[in-house]
């Protein structure tokens, strides 16, 4: 179906224009003050709203295959259109772990008959797979990248030796996305506080002491170090703490830094001091940390220091996250709201509309060099998102469509609203209601 979106305010590349968008075939056909169409289109009057490129969310947790019980890719991919996300790419600790070429193309087969967004997956480390993963040097233009961690968390693929991880930034042409925490240091913090109080006796308050910002920092500055030893493409993803913005440089343009970096929703809204209130529901890895960390995260983002914003969507079942501190896993569902708590934060004005869209939509098609996605440009795929800014939305069960059901944000009211999202030209969202026969398609990378 071709659509036409009219009388509506464009937000892209920098600027707010009002116009019309022409949508056919997948494509972005035409862009301009006012479009006339002969033959069947379906018009819609975008008057008072705002039209965005789709969202590229470039580190979600989706859980398929082997813990479908916290959510599958079917289920998280509705969540994350009706959140304004068109496009994910999403991390190989799911069981197995994604190590292998066999394993990696089976979840794409698996996305390509249920996701409604676009997707594309990374390629996990071990210890023994370098093989498997020098492969996708080969495959450059169809996986977004490799995805090391660096710090211990869920799925328990750790990879800090020295001499694995030389080999594999020495060799690697893809990008390589870190999550970087210092096991050495967080697991003598662990120690420590068992001592001191032992594991029933640990506290949710414990948590971004164990996990640390030395932790963090050390990590991040080893790893970059690494990085440019060998001239790697290094993303470090869900950076945490206002000493490791300061690793990070906007003297040069996104397009030439070799060395990337991404900022998590989470903690641009959440800090320690949170805890109390949302107990274990806001429990992820690396940990929410003090109030003045967010400071400096947001002084990062909008000095463009951090390059993109992410979810880091991570679902846990709520029977899981009633568990004792020690016991309970580490994340948070995400993807459905992301957006929402940006435009929360645009209303309260703390970000431009412009900014949010260069973070979350242009930067991440910059940094992964996504192939015509990210921008709303003439023969772009028509990945756009409608945006109602004068009507509220507040989070409930109903509205939930995360499969574990619940989120942080559960009776927050956001000053904003999806109200439709197009997916390579198909409505696939509109007003709480999905095309469920719609499916996305594989991004590619100009590599």
């Amino acid at each position: 179906m071709q659509y036409l979106i009219k009388n509506v305010s464009i937000v892209n590349e920098g600027k707010i224009s009002h116009g019309d968008v022409l949508i056919k075939d997948q494509i972005i056909e035409k862009i301009a003050p006012h479009i006339q169409v002969k033959g069947a289109v379906k018009e819609i009057d975008a008057e008072g709203k705002t039209l965005i490129p789709g969202v590229i969310d470039e580190h979600v947790h989706f859980r398929e295959p082997g813990l479908t019980d916290k959510a599958e890719i079917k289920t998280e991919s509705r969540a994350a259109v009706a959140g304004g996300v068109t496009s994910f790419m999403e991390m190989p600790n799911t069981i197995p772990p994604v190590l292998t070429e066999e394993i990696l193309e089976d979840k794409y087969t698996r996305a390509s008959q249920s996701s409604l967004a676009n997707y594309s997956f990374y390629m996990g480390v071990s210890h023994d797979n370098l093989e498997e993963v020098y492969k996708m040097n080969k495959r450059k233009q169809e996986v977004c990248g490799v995805k090391i961690f660096i710090g211990s968390t869920t799925g328990n693929m750790l990879v800090d030796d020295e001499k694995t991880l030389s080999k594999i930034f020495g060799k690697s042409e893809l990008l390589i996305a870190t999550h970087c925490e210092n096991e050495a240091i967080v697991q003598a913090n662990l120690a420590k506080f068992i001592e001191e109080k032992g594991e029933a006796g640990l506290e949710l308050s414990d948590h971004p002491l164990i996990r640390n910002v030395e932790g963090c920092y050390t990590s991040s500055k080893s790893t970059i170090a690494l990085a440019q030893k060998f001239d790697t493409r290094l993303h470090i993803v869900h950076i945490t703490t206002g000493r490791e913005v300061n690793l990070f440089t906007n003297q040069i343009p996104l397009e030439e830094k070799r060395i990337t970096s991404e900022v998590c929703v989470h903690h641009l809204w959440f800090t320690s001091d949170d805890y109390e209130e949302y107990g274990n529901k806001i429990k992820c890895n690396p940990a929410i940390k003090a109030p003045k960390n967010k400071s400096d995260l947001w002084g990062g983002l909008l000095d463009d220091r951090l390059d993109c914003i992410a979810t880091d969507n991570a679902p846990h079942t709520a029977a899981e996250k009633t568990q004792p501190f020690y016991k309970a896993p580490a994340g948070i569902p995400l993807v459905q709201h992301g957006l929402l708590m940006m435009l929360n934060k645009y209303k309260d004005g703390v970000i431009s509309l412009e900014k949010i869209v260069e973070k979350m939509c242009h930067n991440p098609a910059i940094c992964y060099q996504v192939e015509k996605r990210g921008y709303i440009r003439e023969g772009y795929y028509a990945d756009l998102v409608l945006l109602d800014l004068n009507q509220d939305f507040e989070v409930n069960k109903k509205n939930i469509y995360f499969k574990c059901g619940w989120s942080p944000l559960e009776g927050h009211i956001f000053p904003a609203k999806v109200e439709k999202t197009f997916v390579n030209g198909n409505m696939v969202y509109d007003n709480g209601k999905f095309n469920d026969e719609s499916r996305g398609m594989r991004l590619k990378f100009d590599r």
